[in-house]
């Protein structure tokens, strides 16, 4: 297993990433069970979160207990598909600042072609989480942290449904230090550069543009 990955392994994760592969599903039926997906990858990426002791009144006691700390963290997407996450994103992290970055593929080198970029301030004073529902060939989500790195983003993880070993593998010879969560590691990348057996396109599938 690589060092840079942790693999959800949970029941209600399984079965729902089994749901969504089936190409019957529908868009309405993807979105909704992508939500339920999302919260329970989030719980796991957040995790490591750092906390701040606080006091509270309960109606019997002070209570010393913790929170997060008052900088919101930052919830980065990659568009289109990252769109997806956002929803159950902030229910999570209501307070959230969030960012866009726009790629799209290359059809004939499978590079990423960058259009848009659009971040929270003070990311170096933030847990920056990055998602895109697939990590196949890795180099778009290798952009994306650079983006955020030259933006000051020091704390990023990285969420996404799907990895393919030759994703996971470019992200740990660029960004090692960026702890990659999903819900599953797939077999391999055809030659057009999807995941096998994967969801097919995770962005089609969203919006129903298939």
């Amino acid at each position: 297993m690589y060092e840079n990955l942790t693999v959800v392994e949970h029941p209600l994760v399984k079965h729902k990433l089994t749901r969504i592969r089936d190409k019957s599903v529908d868009p309405k039926e993807f979105r909704e069970t992508l939500d339920e997906i999302t919260m329970l990858l989030a719980y796991e990426v957040t995790r490591t979160f750092p906390l701040e002791e606080c006091t509270v009144e309960t109606p019997l006691m002070p209570y010393k207990g913790a929170k997060l700390p008052d900088v919101e963290p930052a919830v980065i997407v990659i568009l289109r598909a990252a769109l997806g996450f956002l929803p159950a994103m902030l229910k999570l992290l209501p307070n959230a600042k969030t960012g866009h970055i726009g790629m799209s593929r290359d059809h004939e080198t499978l590079r990423p072609i960058h259009y848009y970029c659009k971040l929270p301030t003070a990311l170096e004073k933030r847990e920056t989480i990055l998602l895109d529902p697939m990590l196949a060939t890795g180099y778009s989500a290798v952009a994306a942290v650079d983006f955020l790195k030259q933006a000051g983003a020091k704390n990023i993880r990285f969420m996404c449904l799907i990895a393919a070993p030759e994703g996971v593998e470019v992200m740990r010879q660029h960004h090692p230090d960026v702890m990659i969560y999903t819900g599953a590691l797939d077999e391999k990348l055809n030659e057009k550069g999807y995941i096998i057996p994967g969801i097919g396109d995770a962005g089609d599938r969203i919006f129903g543009t298939y």
